[in-house]
């Protein structure tokens, strides 16, 4: 069904390839699943089997491209199609017209189906997409994962024999995935769709491949195979495949339910190891808190020695009985939060609970109509922009709105300027989270995770005392994501308060201590993330699911814990003795 012969494509100014040498058959009626890290050409990949490379995008492509034996070279987008369905990484860039149904129609008219087709597909993919609620809605007014599937609906409606899609479950939460993913696969199955997908969070998808083409770094030639076999070798793998290398299972799993059947043993071993939480002990095999006690003691010691020189208020943040009305809807209600300096709290839900238009609200985007909102003392939609940002800064899901300078360089140069850094101080936070971007390529010109690293380096340039990002993870592999992490571990270190809105229940795990699920606008679970994401499986990571009922929370913590039970036993620190430096430092 797809077919690429040695493709290279080249940019215009380009020095090197994008892809090089691509050598790639999708038979008909198979989910491949494109992985790789950020930045190898996976979506010039995609876009070349719907023919926007090079049509649309400019630049060389040498070789041959043909889907259901039509040359891409020769047939221009329109022309193709009534054979392929594009997802892009951007929904908002997808959308023609202003409200769901109409979208769900737009394609479907411009083919001529009849209108009792176009009635009925409209509706079973309202239903599959559970969009039935949404349908008389302006698009503008939903929240970005309810975007995402309206946009993945359109090109369901004409039902195409090719979907190309450019990390369809980004925006999902995980209900709202695993539904898009049970409707891919029934395609796939039932209808005989043949899908090219590129994601990277495999832990949601791996399984459904029927096959992985994997890019493991630019210019490298692809690897296709079996995902077992393929995630054996490659540098991006889901926490389950993680679990796996480190156990020594083989053949790897790429499901929870695979892995727990294989996980007595390992089970076994971590029951022996007792670890301490920041707040309590925990009794062996119950593990809420990653950290061994000499690095938790070490790293508190450092906390105490910077938070002395941090200005402000005992309290970064306060939501008071919050309630705010966007659009005639409530969005949320009655919503009271306290953030403390240097917490980090996962803002969790369902897509539409609420999550951005609270973080709307701490950085002064929306108006109360009753409640409060104060964030260092200051009430965020009553303070001077100038005077805000100073005090909080928000990456938003759409980085594109912090873009606007024609090179990499030139938004870092402003960024130093705007937060009174020293120069290169921006420069220095992009190349740490995402190495490999030059400094004169256009933010247009990056990938959407670029993009979206990019736009964080300009936000913590300024290093705010109280961090907002919204979906940070969308777009990054699992190596940005692990310099994600690391950076902002070092800033609530700092004492910096972080609140993540986020769907990436993997993260979560990694990051915060805290979770907060929002429903409906309100909140429905406030606490420690082992004790809020045990209660709720649809928030558990990979690692929790597969060791319960030991509290286990991620592949780092047992990774750690394996190396401690395979050591002689020591003398360990007490929660009641202070370790000495020198202890420390061993």
């Amino acid at each position: 069904m797809i077919r690429f012969e040695d493709v290279s494509v080249t940019y215009d100014a380009a020095t090197e390839p994008a892809v090089r040498g691509v050598e790639l058959t999708v038979p008909e009626g198979e989910l491949v699943l494109l992985v790789g890290p950020s930045g190898v050409g996976k979506s010039t990949i995609l876009g070349a089997v719907s023919g926007l490379v090079p049509h649309f995008t400019g630049g060389t492509l040498r070789g041959r491209v043909t889907v259901a034996a039509r040359d891409t070279r020769t047939h221009k987008p329109r022309e193709l199609a009534d054979v392929v369905g594009t997802v892009g990484q951007d929904p908002l860039a997808h959308f023609v017209t202003d409200t769901v149904e109409d979208e769900l129609a737009y394609g479907m008219e411009s083919l001529g189906l009849a209108p009792d087709v176009m009635r009925r597909r409209v509706e079973e993919t309202l239903d599959l997409l559970g969009l039935a609620d949404l349908r008389d809605r302006p698009i503008a007014t939903l929240s970005g994962g309810q975007q995402q599937r309206v946009a993945i609906g359109s090109v369901l409606t004409p039902h195409p024999r090719v979907l190309v899609l450019d990390e369809p479950t980004s925006a999902l939460d995980p209900a709202a995935a695993e539904e898009v993913l049970a409707v891919l696969q029934r395609l796939v199955h039932d209808l005989g769709t043949t899908v090219l997908m590129a994601e990277h969070r495999l832990e949601r998808v791996i399984q459904y491949a029927d096959q992985v083409a994997l890019l493991p770094a630019p210019g490298a030639p692809l690897v296709l195979g079996p995902p077992s076999e393929v995630m054996a070798v490659s540098p991006v793998y889901p926490p389950v495949v993680a679990l796996g290398r480190l156990a020594g299972w083989s053949p790897l799993p790429l499901t929870v339910r695979d892995a727990r059947r294989r996980a007595g043993a390992l089970r076994e071993r971590l029951s022996e190891v007792a670890y301490e939480d920041e707040h309590s002990s925990v009794t062996p095999g119950a593990a809420p808190a990653p950290r061994l006690v000499p690095a938790r003691s070490r790293l508190f010691r450092r906390q105490r020695d910077t938070s002395t020189h941090l200005p402000g208020n005992p309290v970064a943040a306060a939501v008071d009985h919050l309630t705010v009305r966007r659009g005639g809807i409530e969005a949320l209600h009655d919503v009271t939060l306290t953030v403390a300096p240097g917490e980090t709290i996962a803002l969790m839900g369902r897509n539409g609970a609420g999550k951005s238009t609270l973080l709307s609200a701490l950085v002064g985007l929306v108006e109360p109509a009753s409640g409060s909102v104060r964030v260092g003392g200051a009430v965020p939609h009553r303070t001077a922009p100038p005077e805000l940002v100073r005090r909080v800064g928000l990456v938003p899901q759409e980085p594109r709105d912090l873009l606007y300078a024609d090179t990499v360089a030139a938004e870092c140069t402003a960024a130093d300027r705007d937060a009174a850094a020293e120069p290169g101080t921006c420069r220095a936070l992009v190349s740490e989270l995402l190495p490999g971007i030059a400094d004169d390529t256009h933010p247009r010109d990056l990938s959407e995770g670029q993009r979206l690293t990019l736009a964080l380096a300009l936000v913590l340039t300024a290093r705010p005392p109280l961090l907002l990002l919204d979906e940070p993870t969308r777009g990054l592999d699992y190596a940005a994501k692990s310099r994600l992490v690391t950076v902002l571990r070092d800033l609530a270190t700092a004492g910096h308060a972080i609140i993540l809105a986020t769907h990436d229940v993997e993260l979560a795990a990694e990051l915060a201590r805290r979770v907060v699920i929002l429903a409906d606008g309100e909140t429905v679970a406030d606490g420690p993330t082992a004790e809020v994401v045990l209660a709720s499986p649809s928030f558990a990571p990979q690692v929790t699911k597969i060791l319960a009922p030991q509290k286990w929370l991620t592949v780092s913590q047992v990774r750690a814990a394996v190396g401690e039970a395979e050591r002689e036993p020591e003398v360990r620190e007490t929660p009641d003795r202070e370790m000495t430096d020198r202890e420390a430092e061993a």
